[in-house]
């Protein structure tokens, strides 16, 4: 598995990240997380995203994988959900990176997130100032910041993150072009999010407030400008992973066989220059149509 260094944290990391949501899952045995877990880290990821608010993940994360914590880079989300606190504040943040700290069973999280807050949050409540403190006493190794849109911007111009979370492929390109466009700007790590969209080529449809809907709707249009590969998911992780800026592409999943096979996606580098010229003219071709699809 490739490696790349997250900005200048000095942190290295797979060009394929696991994306720990759905291992949070109460439904999903004991037995199986365990598995999945450790069979992630023995297909060389050696990223790890997870969150407060994805269930048990946290607590399996640690309670399986704490034999092997110097084996993986290990990011989580906090802000929100500590027992007796205010929602994002100070002491919130603070509280959050302690608890997180005891579930994963780690005495450093390599990683930690604001978990898409609002900026006027970031700018006013010292939010940030917390997780400026942990990391100087050496519980967090990086702050970050995870969100989309104009509280990404305001995140990434402020200066104060050395690593963001954002969503990103082949149906959304807004967050890394925009975000990163100006000169003046000095980008930080970057992980993306909702790297295979979704999986729109599915067969299964989603609600309609998801992101993942919205994608849908773009999908149906970009389908029809390009040739079909024949393996869109192998097309739309590569297009993700190997995108200038992107550190390491997300990726969640229980099964797997599906990990292994994007693993091999990676294996075959990025995609060719004429595939990437046929998308980029599709964009093009689709314009405000593209863009304006909510």
């Amino acid at each position: 598995m490739q490696t790349r260094q997250l900005g200048d944290t000095g942190i290295s990391v797979s060009a394929l990240g696991f994306g720990a949501m759905q291992i949070g899952d109460p439904r999903i045995p004991e037995e199986q997380a365990e598995q999945l877990l450790n069979g992630v880290l023995d297909l060389g990821i050696t990223l790890i995203d997870t969150a407060r608010s994805y269930g048990s993940s946290e607590q399996r994360i640690g309670r399986y994988l704490a034999r092997r914590r110097d084996e993986f880079i290990l990011s989580t989300k906090v802000g929100y959900g500590v027992e007796g606190c205010r929602d994002w504040t100070y002491d919130c943040v603070r509280r959050g990176v302690d608890e997180a700290r005891g579930r994963l069973r780690t005495d450093v999280i390599d990683i930690v997130h604001l978990h898409s807050c609002p900026h006027q949050t970031l700018a006013d409540t010292g939010v940030v100032d917390a997780l400026d403190e942990a990391r100087s006493a050496g519980s967090v190794r990086a702050i970050a910041y995870s969100g989309d849109g104009a509280d990404l911007e305001w995140a990434v111009r402020s200066g104060r993150f050395d690593s963001v979370q954002l969503s990103y492929n082949i149906c959304d390109r807004t967050n890394l072009a925009g975000t990163f466009a100006e000169p003046a700007v000095t980008p930080p790590g970057v992980l993306a999010k909702r790297a295979l969209a979704g999986a729109p080529w599915s067969t299964a449809v989603p609600s309609d407030d998801t992101p993942e809907a919205q994608y849908r709707r773009r999908f149906e249009l970009l389908r029809g400008h390009i040739t079909a590969p024949e393996d869109w998911a192998d097309l739309a992780l590569r297009f993700c992973a190997f995108a200038d800026g992107v550190d390491s592409a997300l990726s969640g999943s229980l099964n797997l066989g599906h990990l292994e096979s994007n693993v091999a996606s990676l294996a075959r580098g990025p995609l060719p220059v004429d595939r990437m010229t046929e998308l980029g003219r599709a964009y093009d071709a689709l314009g405000s149509e593209w863009t304006s699809i909510v």
